[in-house]
Protein backbone atom coordinates (compact mmCIF):
# COMPACT_ATOMS: atom_id res chain seq x y z
CA UNK A 1 0.00 0.00 0.00
CA UNK A 2 1.38 3.41 -1.01
CA UNK A 3 1.64 5.95 1.80
CA UNK A 4 -0.30 9.15 1.29
CA UNK A 5 2.73 11.25 2.29
CA UNK A 6 6.22 9.89 1.84
CA UNK A 7 9.75 11.22 1.73
CA UNK A 8 12.80 9.12 1.03
CA UNK A 9 16.43 9.99 1.72
CA UNK A 10 15.48 13.63 2.17
CA UNK A 11 18.34 15.99 2.98
CA UNK A 12 17.97 19.74 2.99
CA UNK A 13 18.53 23.13 4.52
CA UNK A 14 19.28 26.70 3.53
CA UNK A 15 21.87 27.18 0.79
CA UNK A 16 24.88 25.07 1.60
CA UNK A 17 23.86 24.68 5.26
CA UNK A 18 22.32 21.28 6.01
CA UNK A 19 19.48 21.33 8.55
CA UNK A 20 18.36 17.70 8.26
CA UNK A 21 19.70 14.61 6.51
CA UNK A 22 18.52 11.27 5.13
CA UNK A 23 14.95 11.53 6.39
CA UNK A 24 12.55 8.70 5.57
CA UNK A 25 8.90 9.21 6.53
CA UNK A 26 5.69 7.49 5.46
CA UNK A 27 2.30 8.69 6.73
CA UNK A 28 -0.85 6.82 5.75
CA UNK A 29 -4.18 8.44 4.93
CA UNK A 30 -6.25 9.08 8.06
CA UNK A 31 -3.27 8.94 10.43
CA UNK A 32 -1.17 11.44 12.35
CA UNK A 33 2.61 11.39 12.63
CA UNK A 34 4.03 13.58 15.41
CA UNK A 35 7.42 15.07 14.60
CA UNK A 36 9.12 15.95 17.86
CA UNK A 37 12.45 17.48 18.79
CA UNK A 38 14.17 20.46 20.42
CA UNK A 39 14.41 23.92 18.90
CA UNK A 40 16.93 23.99 16.07
CA UNK A 41 16.53 20.29 15.25
CA UNK A 42 15.40 21.05 11.68
CA UNK A 43 11.65 20.39 12.03
CA UNK A 44 10.35 23.59 10.44
CA UNK A 45 12.93 23.42 7.64
CA UNK A 46 11.79 19.87 6.93
CA UNK A 47 8.15 20.99 6.66
CA UNK A 48 9.09 23.86 4.34
CA UNK A 49 10.95 21.39 2.14
CA UNK A 50 8.06 18.94 2.05
CA UNK A 51 5.73 21.80 1.07
CA UNK A 52 8.05 22.85 -1.76
CA UNK A 53 9.17 26.20 -0.34
CA UNK A 54 12.74 24.91 -0.13
CA UNK A 55 14.40 22.60 -2.65
CA UNK A 56 15.98 19.53 -1.04
CA UNK A 57 19.67 18.81 -1.45
CA UNK A 58 18.86 15.13 -1.99
CA UNK A 59 15.92 12.76 -1.84
CA UNK A 60 12.28 12.75 -2.95
CA UNK A 61 8.85 13.78 -1.67
CA UNK A 62 5.68 12.06 -2.88
CA UNK A 63 1.93 12.32 -2.36
CA UNK A 64 0.00 9.12 -3.13
CA UNK A 65 3.11 7.76 -4.83
CA UNK A 66 3.47 10.75 -7.18
CA UNK A 67 6.91 12.32 -6.77
CA UNK A 68 6.74 16.12 -6.51
CA UNK A 69 9.06 18.43 -8.40
CA UNK A 70 11.33 19.96 -5.76
CA UNK A 71 11.20 23.62 -4.88
CA UNK A 72 7.74 24.27 -6.39
CA UNK A 73 5.18 25.12 -3.67
CA UNK A 74 2.39 25.62 -6.22
CA UNK A 75 2.82 22.12 -7.59
CA UNK A 76 3.07 20.67 -4.09
CA UNK A 77 -0.17 22.43 -3.14
CA UNK A 78 -1.82 21.25 -6.35
CA UNK A 79 -0.88 17.67 -5.44
CA UNK A 80 -2.59 18.07 -2.07
CA UNK A 81 0.30 19.13 0.20
CA UNK A 82 -0.86 21.97 2.47
CA UNK A 83 1.19 23.68 5.19
CA UNK A 84 -0.16 25.49 8.26
CA UNK A 85 2.90 27.58 9.24
CA UNK A 86 3.74 28.61 12.78
CA UNK A 87 3.00 32.28 11.97
CA UNK A 88 -0.49 31.30 10.63
CA UNK A 89 0.05 33.47 7.52
CA UNK A 90 -3.41 35.08 7.52
CA UNK A 91 -4.53 38.15 5.61
CA UNK A 92 -5.01 40.25 8.74
CA UNK A 93 -6.96 43.06 7.02
CA UNK A 94 -9.46 40.63 5.48
CA UNK A 95 -12.42 39.13 7.31
CA UNK A 96 -12.75 35.49 8.28
CA UNK A 97 -15.02 34.91 5.29
CA UNK A 98 -12.66 36.73 2.91
CA UNK A 99 -9.67 34.70 4.14
CA UNK A 100 -11.54 31.49 3.39
CA UNK A 101 -12.72 32.72 0.00
CA UNK A 102 -9.11 33.52 -0.91
CA UNK A 103 -8.07 29.94 -0.12
CA UNK A 104 -10.96 27.99 -1.68
CA UNK A 105 -10.90 26.70 -5.25
CA UNK A 106 -13.57 26.23 -7.87
CA UNK A 107 -15.65 23.15 -7.23
CA UNK A 108 -14.27 22.75 -3.71
CA UNK A 109 -15.92 23.22 -0.31
CA UNK A 110 -17.69 26.51 0.37
CA UNK A 111 -16.33 28.90 3.02
CA UNK A 112 -19.36 28.34 5.25
CA UNK A 113 -18.83 24.57 5.18
CA UNK A 114 -15.76 25.16 7.35
CA UNK A 115 -18.12 26.13 10.18
CA UNK A 116 -19.01 22.45 10.52
CA UNK A 117 -15.44 21.88 11.74
CA UNK A 118 -14.81 25.28 13.35
CA UNK A 119 -18.22 26.51 14.61
CA UNK A 120 -16.66 29.21 16.81
CA UNK A 121 -15.69 31.14 13.68
CA UNK A 122 -19.33 31.88 12.84
CA UNK A 123 -19.62 34.69 15.37
CA UNK A 124 -16.42 36.19 13.96
CA UNK A 125 -17.43 35.73 10.32
CA UNK A 126 -17.32 39.43 9.36
CA UNK A 127 -14.45 40.37 11.67
CA UNK A 128 -10.97 41.08 10.32
CA UNK A 129 -8.50 38.30 11.02
CA UNK A 130 -6.15 40.73 12.77
CA UNK A 131 -8.80 41.35 15.42
CA UNK A 132 -9.22 37.67 16.31
CA UNK A 133 -7.77 36.07 19.42
CA UNK A 134 -4.78 33.78 19.03
CA UNK A 135 -6.96 30.69 19.26
CA UNK A 136 -9.42 32.05 16.70
CA UNK A 137 -6.58 32.90 14.34
CA UNK A 138 -5.28 29.35 14.61
CA UNK A 139 -8.76 27.99 13.87
CA UNK A 140 -8.92 30.22 10.79
CA UNK A 141 -5.46 29.09 9.67
CA UNK A 142 -6.57 25.47 10.00
CA UNK A 143 -9.83 26.21 8.16
CA UNK A 144 -7.88 27.89 5.33
CA UNK A 145 -5.82 24.72 5.01
CA UNK A 146 -8.81 22.37 5.19
CA UNK A 147 -10.79 24.24 2.52
CA UNK A 148 -7.99 23.36 0.09
CA UNK A 149 -8.91 19.67 0.53
CA UNK A 150 -5.44 18.53 1.58
CA UNK A 151 -4.24 14.99 1.12
CA UNK A 152 -1.20 15.73 3.30
CA UNK A 153 -1.53 18.35 6.03
CA UNK A 154 1.63 19.77 7.58
CA UNK A 155 1.08 21.64 10.87
CA UNK A 156 3.87 23.62 12.49
CA UNK A 157 3.62 24.46 16.22
CA UNK A 158 -0.17 24.81 16.31
CA UNK A 159 -0.26 25.41 20.07
CA UNK A 160 2.26 28.26 20.19
CA UNK A 161 1.12 30.97 22.61
CA UNK A 162 -2.33 29.49 23.20
CA UNK A 163 -4.18 28.66 26.42
CA UNK A 164 -4.26 24.96 27.41
CA UNK A 165 -8.05 24.61 26.96
CA UNK A 166 -7.86 25.97 23.41
CA UNK A 167 -4.88 23.76 22.64
CA UNK A 168 -6.78 20.64 23.74
CA UNK A 169 -9.73 21.60 21.54
CA UNK A 170 -7.47 22.15 18.52
CA UNK A 171 -5.75 18.81 19.03
CA UNK A 172 -9.14 17.07 19.09
CA UNK A 173 -10.03 18.88 15.85
CA UNK A 174 -6.82 17.72 14.15
CA UNK A 175 -7.65 14.14 15.09
CA UNK A 176 -11.12 14.49 13.54
CA UNK A 177 -9.69 16.09 10.37
CA UNK A 178 -7.29 13.18 9.87
CA UNK A 179 -10.06 10.63 10.26
CA UNK A 180 -12.97 12.39 8.53
CA UNK A 181 -10.99 13.81 5.60
CA UNK A 182 -8.48 10.96 5.09
CA UNK A 183 -5.55 13.33 5.52
CA UNK A 184 -2.04 12.25 6.28
CA UNK A 185 -1.10 14.70 9.05
CA UNK A 186 2.47 15.54 9.98
CA UNK A 187 2.35 17.48 13.23
CA UNK A 188 5.34 19.41 14.58
CA UNK A 189 4.62 20.20 18.21
CA UNK A 190 6.38 21.18 21.45
CA UNK A 191 3.56 19.83 23.64
CA UNK A 192 5.01 16.33 23.45
CA UNK A 193 2.47 14.44 25.56
CA UNK A 194 -0.55 16.04 23.89
CA UNK A 195 0.88 15.29 20.46
CA UNK A 196 1.53 11.67 21.36
CA UNK A 197 -1.99 11.27 22.76
CA UNK A 198 -3.59 12.00 19.37
CA UNK A 199 -0.86 10.67 17.06
CA UNK A 200 -0.66 7.19 15.62
CA UNK A 201 3.12 7.25 15.33
CA UNK A 202 5.97 9.61 16.13
CA UNK A 203 9.52 10.43 15.18
CA UNK A 204 12.08 12.39 17.17
CA UNK A 205 14.35 14.68 15.16
CA UNK A 206 17.57 15.74 16.84
CA UNK A 207 20.50 17.54 15.19
CA UNK A 208 18.96 16.94 11.80
CA UNK A 209 18.47 13.16 12.06
CA UNK A 210 15.66 10.86 13.15
CA UNK A 211 16.97 9.32 16.36
CA UNK A 212 13.82 7.53 17.53
CA UNK A 213 10.52 6.47 16.00
CA UNK A 214 7.66 4.19 16.87
CA UNK A 215 3.97 3.92 17.72
CA UNK A 216 2.89 7.00 19.67
CA UNK A 217 1.42 5.04 22.58
CA UNK A 218 4.63 3.10 23.06
CA UNK A 219 6.76 6.25 23.08
CA UNK A 220 4.34 7.92 25.49
CA UNK A 221 4.83 5.00 27.87
CA UNK A 222 8.63 5.12 27.57
CA UNK A 223 9.19 8.62 28.93
CA UNK A 224 12.86 8.14 29.83
CA UNK A 225 13.78 6.83 26.37
CA UNK A 226 11.75 9.58 24.72
CA UNK A 227 13.43 12.25 26.85
CA UNK A 228 16.88 10.89 26.03
CA UNK A 229 16.11 11.00 22.31
CA UNK A 230 14.69 14.51 22.61
CA UNK A 231 17.77 15.85 24.35
CA UNK A 232 20.27 13.87 22.30
CA UNK A 233 21.53 11.43 24.92
CA UNK A 234 19.94 8.24 23.56
CA UNK A 235 22.63 5.66 22.84
CA UNK A 236 20.52 3.05 21.02
CA UNK A 237 17.54 4.33 19.02
CA UNK A 238 16.57 0.86 17.71
CA UNK A 239 15.12 2.42 14.56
Amino acid sequence: MTARLQCTGLTGGYGTTTAFRNIDLAVEAGTIEALLGPNGAGKTTLLLTLAGFLAPHEGTVAVDGNVLKSGHPGRASGAGMVLVPDNRNLFTTLTVEENLKAACHRGGPSPRSMLDVFPDLERRWTLRAGALSGGEQQMLAMARALIQEPKALLIDEMSMGLAPLIVKSLFDTVQRIATDHSCAVLLVEQHVNLALEIADSASVLNRGSIVLRGPARELLAESERLEAAYFGTLEDSSL
